[in-house]
């Protein structure tokens, strides 16, 4: 065979098209290498949506009344459900390999969806503020003597970040009510205990410690501006994201769409 004559469209040595697909710190660091700069694309994009209700509640932090501030960044939330399921619509992308346009992407699932995951996405910035006001004005510091206490606080920042990204995620991919995306979040959190327990843990890592660490973890704004949350949704969506394809079938869905497609553009 003449150097000419090679078949470019033969698979090489060792690659089959149902090759199973690389896992843990592998294919994270696959993902991370072969999409870094769509990473901090999209984390940009939903930092600034999260931006207008972030600041209002730092403000309560550092000296403005926290009550006030706290009611006022509630709805300034309203973009962030939004931002979350077309982040999370992205990420997906790119653990299903498949080709993206983050612009494109990011808006048109945001428009889409934004309407759906207000609500979703208020409550749980509602849920994440007032835990880490607990935190920061040392409230906790009083019950830590009520074990029981503690323990429920703990589980329930545990139980949050095992359901919300389902929601999220069934959002971007699923047309459900939300009441059923709910309830279906609920139940594959706890049908699937190891993997989201694992991706809520490797995943809130960072988050907890950002918490705990404030004021002075402000300084690392910065690099959550440019990684913090495309990174923290694809390690929780790498441990989560098999559980809600195998409940819906997602990805052969998707395929046979895309086959059905194909097939038609032939037939043209």
């Amino acid at each position: 065979m003449g150097l000419f004559n090679i078949d470019f469209n033969r698979p090489g040595p060792g690659v089959s098209e149902n090759e199973p697909r690389k896992k843990g710190l592998l294919s994270f660091v696959r993902i991370v290498a072969g999409n870094f700069g769509d990473l901090i694309k999209l984390n940009l994009l939903f930092f600034i949506c999260v931006i207008p209700t972030a600041t209002l509640f730092i403000l309560g932090l550092i000296g403005f009344n926290p009550v006030v501030m706290f009611l006022l960044s509630l709805p300034a939330a309203f973009p962030v459900g939004g931002a979350a399921v077309a982040l999370t619509f992205c990420i997906t992308k790119m653990l299903r390999s498949e080709p993206g346009y983050v612009w494109h992407d990011f808006k048109r699932k945001f428009l889409e969806n934004a309407g759906q995951a207000a609500v979703p996405g208020i409550l749980c910035v509602a849920f994440i503020y007032a835990h880490a006001s607990l935190w920061c004005f040392h409230i906790l510091a009083v019950i830590t003597m009520n074990a029981g206490l503690l323990v429920i606080g703990f589980a329930s920042i545990v139980f949050f970040g095992m359901i919300a990204p389902y929601i999220f995620t069934m959002i971007a991919y699923l047309d459900l009510k939300t009441r059923h995306i709910i309830r279906n979040s609920v139940l594959l959190a706890l049908l699937n205990i190891p993997r989201s327990f694992m991706g809520t843990v490797t995943s809130g890592v960072m988050w907890i410690a950002f918490v705990l660490f404030l004021p002075v973890s402000l300084f690392f704004i910065p690099i959550i501006a440019l990684l913090g949350f495309s990174l923290t949704w694809l390690l929780w969506l790498m441990w989560g994201w098999p559980s809600i394809d195998r409940q819906f079938t997602i990805e052969e869905t998707l395929r046979k769409r895309r086959d059905g497609e194909n097939d038609s553009g032939s037939e043209l």
